[in-house]
């Protein structure tokens, strides 16, 4: 089955979807998991999104994470390695899907990445409706190449977190 990139419009629902599956993961998964937050375009209020709750689930240690397979797995979340990406634990709940979950510890790299994409798009909407604007043509574009889709939105990804940089190093120098 080929799988097709799906926008819809904010849906109000993510954050209490996000906030219900947080705390069945705490029930299940806490020690080891230290933290659980809700990340990606379901977290940015506004803007469309793939119906998808995205979360990232944080550990002191990545070898934590085997000990959150079986209590995932009863909620449903399908282990799926590190799916690319090293130093990850990736799970995949629900047909269709409803959530994914990124398990990193939480001195990965890409814990950094995703709460500054994060949190500069919720305080810049500008920037946003930018985000928004370039989902839209790249879902037109790469309709049934969800891998593709993806990449294509790595470059303006990448500059979000790099305008975090410079905005915090700004309020740094600040007297």
């Amino acid at each position: 089955m080929t799988r097709r990139v799906v926008l819809v419009p904010h849906d109000p629902n993510w954050a209490p979807a996000f906030q219900n599956m947080r705390r069945a993961i705490w029930q299940a998964c806490a020690p080891p998991v230290i933290d659980v937050l809700h990340v990606g375009s379901t977290a940015i209020p506004g803007i469309v999104a793939k119906p998808i709750v995205d979360m990232m689930l944080l550990l002191r240690r990545h070898e934590d994470g085997e000990a959150c397979i079986a209590p995932l797995a009863e909620l449903g979340f399908e282990y799926r390695g590190e799916a690319g990406i090293p130093g990850r634990h990736f799970f995949r709940k629900g047909d269709p899907r409803s959530h994914h979950a990124h398990m990193y510890a939480r001195d990965h790299p890409e814990v950094d990445r995703h709460i500054r994409f994060r949190d500069y798009l919720v305080a810049h909407e500008e920037e946003a409706r930018a985000y928004e604007r370039l989902k839209r043509e790249l879902a037109m574009r790469f309709e049934t190449d969800v891998p593709a889709y993806s990449e294509a939105k790595t470059a303006f990804c990448q500059r979000i977190v790099e305008l975090s940089l410079e905005a915090d190093a700004r309020s740094r120098d600040r007297p």
